[in-house]
């Protein structure tokens, strides 16, 4: 009992007497506010309900956070040594220091204090964490926060998957994944803030697996059959001729016999696959599990010396690696768009000039967007006049829509040009399914992977002014 009251003469009592002042008093309400958020959140994360998967939950609760229960800290010291420095200066210092007692008023005054500002900041930090990871649960935040995610922002919102949260694709469930989210969210905060990210921005072997991402909306198995593709392309004379291109793929996928056919079914088993780069464009090595277990192996001619590597076990995302943020080649881009009637393809050589003008190097695409539009009107007004005067409007419309191709696709800033991100969805653009089907990768045996062309489609008509078979399925 005796170092009990010695603890309290000496040390509890000059603490709680000096720490009676508003700083110390604002520091130790923001500090026990912030620790019962703390708490609560290691709560409802340890019980497993009610939890955010948002990739940046760690700058709230790793960084914010602490960062006020520690600001709460500093302040209590720093408000008790101004008040000792003052009453020392004013010679106000006790010999004895009062006793702890909650019927002293100055003493219950500074609890009620402490305890009210602690109710009020618990509310505010704890609203405010929480509209705070609302807020980076939205796709706004993960591609409009960050300047350097504006490649992948913009080509977001021109997918099929523009209504899809990004944490429902870039965030595996579960513990873990949750975990290496909030890892990964801070890491990525401090690579933004000392500017140290990459530039481009590669996805490389970021992404989930399509197992935990993909399939919980999309059954891999599911029998589409045959799709027709009609694919419609402009040439580079004065009459913007155009042309067809017409496939019948075969998708394929598991009948309600369980009957495998096309190309999902060939890739549903169990495949691996070894690549040298980051972005898995070059394979050296495929491994196949036949139904009695046993593997086959795969080795390009190209390969020199012994595959090393990670072995990895082919899913969706390996064929479908931009379905989200799918960046287009200048041709696809404005052919698409041509289709659609803008650029219009009554003007005289717009493709033609189109192409130039978005394949040219630009500062920026605020550089792009004042000089496309004046190279555009000048190659008009000079070459062909009378369309200068009569189709004004089909010019300005061209140039915007020729401006817009370029500033959905080009990120000077980010380093991110034509081809920058390669899609593997077919192989006429980039290597895609020739990674693998290229005639070169051969067994022990001799025997390749197929790249018979009719294994996955059958052309149709290939760049044909007026193809039979537009008029056969009813599209012309």
């Amino acid at each position: 009992m005796a170092d009990l009251e010695q603890f309290k003469k000496n040390w509890l009592r000059p603490f709680l007497f000096y720490g009676n002042n508003t700083i110390s008093l604002i520091g130790g309400a923001l500090t026990s506010a912030s620790a019962l958020v703390l708490v609560g959140f290691w709560v409802v994360d340890f019980l497993g309900h009610g939890g955010s998967s948002n990739p940046y939950l760690g700058i709230i609760f790793d960084l914010v956070l602490p960062g006020i229960f520690v600001l709460g800290l500093l302040l209590i010291p720093l408000g008790m040594w101004l008040r000792q420095r003052q009453l020392s200066a004013a010679g106000q210092i006790p010999s004895i220091y009062p006793a702890i007692d909650f019927a002293e008023p100055a003493f219950r005054h500074g609890v009620n204090f402490v305890i009210v500002a602690t109710f009020i900041n618990f509310v505010i930090v704890g609203t405010a964490s929480y509209r705070g990871v609302a807020y980076m649960d939205t796709p706004s935040f993960c591609g409009q926060s960050c300047h350097v995610m504006s490649p992948e922002f913009t080509a977001y919102h021109l997918s099929s998957h523009a209504d899809v949260p990004c944490t429902s694709c870039h965030i595996a469930p579960g513990v873990q994944g949750f975990v290496h989210a909030k890892v990964n969210g801070t890491k990525q905060l401090l690579m933004v803030m000392f500017h140290r990210y990459p530039e481009p921005i590669m996805a490389g072997d970021k992404i989930p697996s399509a197992q935990v991402t993909c399939l919980s909306c999309h059954n891999a198995e599911r029998n589409i059959g045959d799709k027709l593709l009609v694919k419609t392309s402009y040439g580079d004379d004065e009459k913007n001729s155009m042309t067809y291109t017409m496939a019948m793929v075969h998708v394929g996928g598991r009948d309600s016999f369980g009957n495998l056919s096309g190309i999902h079914g060939a890739h549903l088993g169990h495949i691996e696959y070894v690549a040298t780069d980051s972005n898995h464009q070059t394979i050296p090595w495929v491994g196949k599990t036949n139904p009695d277990g046993s593997v086959t192996e795969f080795v390009s001619s190209d390969t020199k010396g012994p595959i090393t590597g990670e072995k990895h076990l082919m899913n969706c995302i390996d064929c479908h690696n931009r379905a989200a943020h799918s960046f287009l080649t200048p041709e696809e881009a404005l052919n698409k768009d041509m289709a659609q009637g803008r650029p219009s393809r009554s003007l005289p050589f717009v493709h033609k000039e189109g192409l130039a003008l978005i394949k040219a190097d630009y500062s920026s695409r605020q550089d792009a967007a004042v000089r496309i539009p004046s190279a555009l009107e000048t190659f008009y007004r000079t070459q062909y006049p009378a369309v200068w005067t009569g189709q004004r409007a089909e010019i300005d419309q061209a140039a915007k829509a020729i401006v817009a191709i370029y500033s959905n696709n080009v990120f000077p800033f980010m380093k991110v040009t034509w081809g920058t991100h390669p899609n593997n969805i077919g192989h006429n653009d980039y290597p895609g399914c020739f990674r693998c089907h290229d005639g070169n990768h051969n067994d022990k045996t001799g025997k390749s992977i197929t790249n018979d062309c009719s294994t996955c489609h059958n052309l149709l008509a290939t760049d044909e002014a007026d193809p039979k078979q537009l008029a056969a399925v009813g599209l012309q």
